[in-house]
């Protein structure tokens, strides 16, 4: 077997296969390390790999990879954090970025974090990592480009923006105008420093070189086989083409009725801008926002006791882990729709107009207006029942527990709004029922 190597943002397939005759894997993700080692490879390489919204590569699959006697490296990425944290245990690290996770000089994962692109176009970088921006001042100061004052602030400029949002087009943007750091835009298309992309080829070059020397590494700890770890591996052991095959017939299923696809389609479409403006803007789901999304989500589906929830997670082919990031999404879209609801209502009109349903609600509208003016002030039921009559009755679901939410939910300011949102509806549907009962007398 050819040895393995995880990468993705940080170096090419191209480039790894220059330096190394390998098999070049996406970055890697929770179980892919436990998948690759019972495939005895003569070493497994870490670059890149996920650091959210997948789960992360576990430790004690590297642990067990060695304890299997296969060689682990990591260096650039995720694989140089891994590296620094089981160096004891014998992973191998390589290069200046482990070494400084090593030695305490970083310790975040947005020290190496980037945002990519898809696997279609090779998961090309979009941001820039933190390591590069502070490998870059260090050149610049070498060079006297900058001194070091200025380059402290382009790196404490540089670390306050989320890592999706790190480019030097945005760090320029926000220093062009500081004078210390006006040589350091023109001269950085040829001085910038690709801090990962050396790393991870010094690693390529040290694997090459350990593989051609057919050298030895020390026997490994053995893996304590904890409940946790024996749910992964029989969750990979039991894996098959199931799951590919299932999402396919329920797509299937979904394009034999071309509206349902088109409006799933499109749900889809602003779920997944709505997450990707809330990762943007660095909105995180807390445990305790995570706890309230559950709940809401339960009520909604019945999912009080836990064996529902189990049923459920069958049912949908979902196990706990994938249930968590499902509700970490409706998380960020929640926190999306709070942040960006004072700028639809332009979008909601252009939206009814495109639908054919502007006119038909203006009508409407106007018919209720015209129908509470000519009738006088009429005295309607007091708050308590308006609530009951508008969700019992008229939408024939339990009234809120939270008002007031529910209220921000449709855009209004709160429970008063609401309140004289539903006694208007009220009083209309009043003047409507008298209508038709004096239409069916006469």
């Amino acid at each position: 077997m050819k040895p393995v190597i995880f990468a993705g943002p940080t170096i090419d397939a191209e480039a790894i296969l220059a330096a190394l005759d390998a098999e070049v894997l996406p970055p890697v993700a929770q179980g892919d390390v436990y998948r690759v080692a019972r495939r005895c490879p003569p070493a497994i390489g870490i670059i890149d790999g996920y650091f959210e919204g997948v789960p992360s590569v576990w430790h004690k699959e590297i642990l067990w990879a060695m304890e299997q006697g296969i060689p682990v490296f990591g260096s650039a990425s995720i694989g140089a954090l891994r590296a620094a944290e089981l160096h004891d245990f014998g992973m191998i690290g390589v290069g200046a970025i482990f070494e400084a996770y090593l030695k305490g000089e970083i310790a975040d994962d947005d020290d190496v974090a980037v945002q990519h692109g898809p696997a279609e176009l090779g998961f090309m970088a979009l941001s820039e990592p933190m390591v590069s921006v502070r490998a870059t001042a260090e050149r610049a100061v070498a060079a006297k480009v900058l001194k070091p004052e200025a380059a402290e602030l382009l790196n404490a400029t540089a670390k306050s923006l989320h890592y999706k949002s790190r480019t030097w087009d945005e760090i320029s943007a926000r220093l062009l105008h500081e004078p210390s750091l006006a040589a350091l835009f023109p001269w950085l298309p040829s001085g910038k420093v690709d801090a990962k992309g050396e790393d991870a080829r010094a690693m390529l070059v040290r694997m090459a070189a350990f593989l051609e020397n057919d050298i030895q590494t020390d026997q490994a700890h053995r893996v304590e086989r904890t409940l946790a770890w024996q749910g992964l591996v029989r969750r990979i052991e039991g894996e098959t083409d199931a799951g590919a095959a299932a999402s396919k017939a329920v797509l299937d299923e979904l394009r034999l009725d071309p509206e349902r696809y088109e409006t799933t389609r499109n749900k889809a479409m602003l779920r997944g801008l709505a997450i990707e403006d809330a990762e943007r803007r660095g909105a995180r789901a807390d445990r305790e926002t995570l706890r309230a999304v559950m709940d809401r989500h339960r009520r909604l589906n019945n999912l009080s006791r836990r064996d529902a929830v189990l049923d459920w997670l069958e049912a949908n082919d979902l196990d706990e882990t994938c249930y968590e990031a499902l509700l970490a999404e409706a998380a960020l879209i929640e926190d999306t729709r709070a942040a960006r609801s004072s700028g639809l209502d332009g979008h909601i009109m252009s939206e009814l107009r495109w639908s054919g349903a502007y006119s038909e609600l203006k009508a409407r509208a106007e018919a209720k207006a015209r129908a509470i003016v000519e009738n006088g002030a009429q005295a309607s039921p007091d708050r308590l029942r308006l609530l009951v009559w508008f969700f019992e009755t008229r939408l024939g679901r339990p009234v809120p527990d939270d008002p007031d939410a529910f209220a921000r939910s449709l855009g209004l300011d709160g429970r008063d709004e609401l309140i004289a949102l539903i006694a208007r509806e009220f009083l209309y549907n009043l003047d409507e029922d008298d209508a038709l009962r004096a239409g069916s007398q006469g």
